[in-house]
């Protein structure tokens, strides 16, 4: 009889160590290609509904190409996602949003926020920590430049070679550390500020000046007392003399040269004839020769600093002191409008110049000017003599 043929696929002939192989190259398959839940969705599909619900989905590893994000940042989900994933390492940081910088204040957009400050507030010695901290303070409150005297009363408050050769002294009588100015300077550029020059009192004297006796002897002031500013006395150096008109050229090659990195020199009022002199002498034409020849020296030695003046009006300036400014050739001119009766004046003439110079007791005027886009600078001087103060009620007066 022949004998009878076996039923089934005869799997049992094929070799146990072939059947690992193939199970392990689909255990790889579905796995590594993602298709794993394919093959459970496929075969479950024909398992009655209540065992579907039981059976486990295995969920895909996540992409390392998009970036975790951080609690306080929004997730970024690229596009067009390359189909071969590049590798991250460890050291690999997250990707950030740009900052979105916040709006700017009217006070803000103002090209000069800033304060005088008396060449006394280097007195006591004080040292580069006091200076730097001092700096930052200011640009705490909102104030982006400092107006810092250097020159006042005769005399620099720096040590200085041309005071040596010529006056036999090389600095005010004053304490201060050598590189007070260097300090300022350098911690304000790195605060993004700016550091003036104020040459305080410009050509004029009072009897405390150290070369008052000295001015007196060799005639270099011109006749009678400048009574500006009631109760204050003044002596005016006289331009006209070479000796005198030689020393502020000097003086100002020394000092841009000697901070190269100062960003102006600002000059005020004080350098003026006042119409009241005695002699009633026209110097307006000697006046600006002068300064023109000193700004000239100026920029030759250092082109990249700005010469400013803050001043009077154009007409008060050359009607009343001599100072046709006009013909000056200056960077930049600051109206001085502390005359508050006539500040609605002087207001109109600051429109057309680089800005405006109010004092600490016209700080109920800081908004019109903050709110006048037509003022594109201001500038407040600390006539009460504590501008700590003063920086910190401004701040208040323009939040």
């Amino acid at each position: 009889m022949p004998d009878k043929k076996e039923s089934g696929c005869g799997c049992a002939s094929i070799p146990f160590s072939v059947i690992l192989l193939f199970l392990g190259g689909c255990y790889w398959w579905f796995i590594h290609l993602g298709n794993f839940n394919k093959m459970v969705n496929y075969v479950t599909s024909f398992l009655p509904i209540s065992q579907q619900a039981s059976t486990p989905i295995i969920k895909e590893a996540p992409s390392t190409y998009e970036p975790i994000a951080k609690p306080e940042q929004t997730q970024v989900i690229p596009t067009n996602i390359p189909t071969t994933k590049p590798q991250v390492t460890p050291t690999s940081t997250p990707r950030t949003l740009p900052r979105v910088p916040l709006p700017q204040t009217a006070w803000d957009k103002k090209v000069i926020r800033g304060i005088y400050l008396s060449r006394y507030q280097v007195t006591n010695n004080a040292d580069e920590q006091t200076i730097r901290e001092r700096v930052r303070y200011y640009r705490a409150q909102g104030i982006n430049t400092i107006i810092h005297g250097v020159w006042g009363n005769g005399c620099t408050m720096y040590n200085s070679e041309v005071m040596q050769q010529i006056l036999g002294f090389k600095s005010c009588p004053n304490q201060f550390q050598d590189k007070w100015l260097d300090w300022m300077i350098d911690e304000a550029h790195k605060q993004g500020m700016q550091v003036h020059a104020y040459f305080e009192k410009g050509i004029k004297l009072d009897k405390n000046s150290p070369i008052f006796d000295m001015a007196v002897s060799k005639k270099w002031l011109v006749s009678g007392v400048d009574r500006t500013y009631a109760g204050i006395e003044h002596y005016v150096l006289d331009v006209e003399v070479p000796e005198v008109a030689n020393l502020f050229k000097k003086i100002s090659v020394e000092f841009v040269q000697k901070y190269p990195t100062i960003d102006a020199v600002q000059w005020d009022d004080y350098l003026g004839y006042h119409a009241e002199l005695p002699g009633k002498v026209d110097r307006t034409a000697s006046l600006t020769k002068f300064v023109q020849q000193m700004i000239g020296d100026m920029k030759k030695a250092n082109p990249k600093v700005s010469f400013d003046i803050c001043h009077h009006n154009p007409y008060w300036a050359k009607r009343y002191f001599a100072a046709d400014w006009l013909s000056w050739k200056v960077d930049r001119v600051f109206i001085q409008a502390y005359n508050d009766a006539n500040f609605k004046q002087e207001l109109d003439y600051a429109e057309n110049y680089a800005g405006v110079a109010i004092t600490d007791y016209q700080l109920n005027r800081l908004k019109e000017l903050v709110d006048n886009n037509k003022i594109k600078s201001i500038l407040v001087f600390p006539f009460s003599g504590k501008p700590e103060e003063t920086a910190v009620k401004v701040k208040g007066f323009v939040k």
